[in-house]
């Protein structure tokens, strides 16, 4: 269970980036080495999976995002299987999720243009196995971007 420290370092990590130990700690109220220890205990228990840098996907080179609805021609465990591991060998698949409802998968995926989404679709997309129908929109503009998860401590602790 999180505690009000831990649910701030979280938040800072989240949202800020990288920030020395020092500086974390001195947000949180604790020195820079039980910061340390803090934040490695959060990565071993599982809270923190890994640390990247967000892009500007304009600078370089990428400004249409596109989501692509997926229906498969079948719900076979294997059919879910082959086409999992076909999306995962294509870097343009920005994100996948298994869904509920009328499609079976969405992906995100990132293209140059127009231009290039017509080549991602007709030598990507089209070549995934057991696709019976896909549907796409593009992203005309991004309202909210997403910069972490909503974190909350339990203050009975």
């Amino acid at each position: 269970m999180l505690d009000r420290i831990d649910t701030k370092l979280l938040e800072l990590l989240q949202r800020d980036g990288p920030r020395s130990t020092a500086e974390l700690g001195e947000a949180v109220g604790l020195s820079p080495s039980a910061c340390h220890r803090r934040i490695r205990a959060l990565e071993a228990e599982g809270y923190i999976t890994g640390y990247t840098a967000r892009l500007n996907p304009e600078r370089i080179g990428l400004g249409l995002d596109v989501f692509v609805d997926i229906s498969l021609t079948s719900q076979s465990e294997e059919a879910l299987t082959a086409f999992e591991s076909a999306v995962k060998s294509f870097d343009e698949i920005l994100e996948c999720q298994l869904l509920s409802g009328a499609s079976d998968y969405r992906l995100r995926v990132a293209a140059r243009n127009v231009a290039d989404f017509d080549r991602l679709h007709r030598h990507c997309l089209s070549r995934l196995p057991g696709v019976a129908a896909m549907h796409s929109a593009f992203a005309l503009r991004t309202i909210k971007a997403f910069e972490g998860y909503p974190i909350t401590h339990d203050d009975r602790r």
